[in-house]
């Protein structure tokens, strides 16, 4: 039996619902950020977040000109999410919020605020070094209509309408917390089926397993999955456990940037470690992701390859980044030498750049916060606005 799962190929991805304890803590973190940037664009955040039973403790380095009331925005984001009851084990109306902020570093400052190259060019595009030192992932595939893996896009739209059927009254039952897991088979590059669907659902102590099992099928899996990738072999796992009463933060602790492989291409590509939640566009772990998001997406979108993978790293304080790399994987109608130049020609990559190439001083990340950061269209790194000027390179 191993062998044959040596010689097919396997790919797996999973997602969370908003009412996960990592989501919750994300979405507060997003939250507190868009409050901030709607009145005060240039300020600098870094919020981070832990949430336990009966208590959400918020911190980190926030340096800004406004006033917002963090308490509120914590308590009103839980409750859009639907820990609205004392007896879902966590409630927005009873949990303690408490708070430590400070200031951003100055030293962090010092390089953010005025880069190395500025202080000698003097060129607006390099006011801004890079908020740390890292590395960033982008990446794109032909392989659905929105340029994303299939797994994690099946998994992301598995994990949405389960907390569509319990927001809109149709599982009653339900409760926030929740996983889904999809495994697509592959012949090559091409997703043939879909193999396995895992899902796992918070519900209240009144509904029997059997009852669950079924009307998850039929309304969680099925409108999903109906365009004909599963067959009389796919295998389905709903709750596996038995029960899942106790979730949420009363089941276990969340925290923000825990789920960073969720957030992105699940697991398709490298991850250079740094989480997004909460972190204002000076910071290049997530405005340099959405820039290399976009960059790989109009790539593959204009025919160059039909899967890229695309690498940038900073220094902390440098507008310019220190390498860029390419990877299409041998799909490329060009070599990766090339690619790799046209977009160190066609795109500009310093922090500064990327912030007003596509508009992040908004308070937009509250959205992005659950369900995938990319393969979203409502977002401005997935617009397809370089497709023709990167064409002219096929000619």
């Amino acid at each position: 039996m191993a062998e044959d799962y040596i010689m097919r190929k396997f790919f797996t991805s999973e997602s969370v619902t908003e009412g996960h304890p990592d989501k919750i803590c994300d979405q507060i973190a997003d939250s507190v950020l868009d409050a901030i940037l709607a009145k005060d664009e240039n300020a600098r955040v870094a919020c981070e977040c832990i949430a336990t039973t009966g208590m959400v403790f918020i911190t980190g380095e926030i340096s800004t000109k406004c006033y917002i009331d963090i308490d509120k925005i914590a308590r009103q984001t839980i409750r859009e999410i639907g820990y609205d009851r004392a007896k879902y084990g966590f409630d927005c109306d009873t949990c303690a919020i408490l708070t430590s902020i400070k200031d951003q570093s100055p030293d962090i400052a010092l390089g953010v605020d005025n880069s190395v190259e500025h202080r000698e060019s003097g060129e607006i595009a390099d006011t801004l070094g890079a908020g740390d030192q890292g590395l960033m992932f982008g990446y794109a595939t032909d392989e659905t209509p929105e340029y994303m893996p299939l797994p994690i896009s099946l998994a992301h739209k598995m994990a949405k309408r389960l907390a569509d059927v319990r927001k809109q009254g149709i599982l009653t039952y339900l409760r926030p917390d929740g996983k889904t897991q999809i495994t697509v088979e592959y012949d090559g590059r091409k997703p043939v089926r879909v193999d396995t669907v895992v899902v796992s659902t918070q519900h209240s102590e009144a509904v029997t397993t059997e009852q669950l099992r079924a009307d998850v099928k039929k309304y969680v899996i099925d409108p999903i999955l109906e365009g004909g990738l599963t067959d009389e072999n796919t295998k389905y796992y709903i709750n596996p456990t038995g029960r899942f009463e106790i979730g949420g933060p009363h089941g276990d602790s969340g925290l923000t940037g825990r789920k960073i492989i969720v957030d992105t291409y699940g697991g398709s590509c490298a991850h250079g470690g740094g989480s997004f939640s909460g972190k204002d566009p000076t910071k290049v772990d997530r405005s340099a992701s959405y820039m290399m998001r976009y960059i790989a997406k109009n790539i593959v979108a204009a025919g160059l390859a039909k899967e890229c993978h695309i690498e940038v790293a900073y220094a902390i304080g440098v507008a310019r980044p220190v390498s860029l790399f390419v990877d299409t994987n041998g799909t490329g109608a060009l070599s990766d030498e090339k690619i790799c130049e046209i977009i160190d020609k066609e795109f500009d990559l310093r922090p500064y750049s990327i912030i007003n190439t596509l508009g992040l001083r908004r308070p937009i990340y509250r959205q992005t916060a659950a369900y995938g950061h990319f393969g979203r269209d409502e977002f401005p790194w997935e617009k397809l606005d370089r497709v023709e000027d990167l064409k002219k390179y096929l000619k």
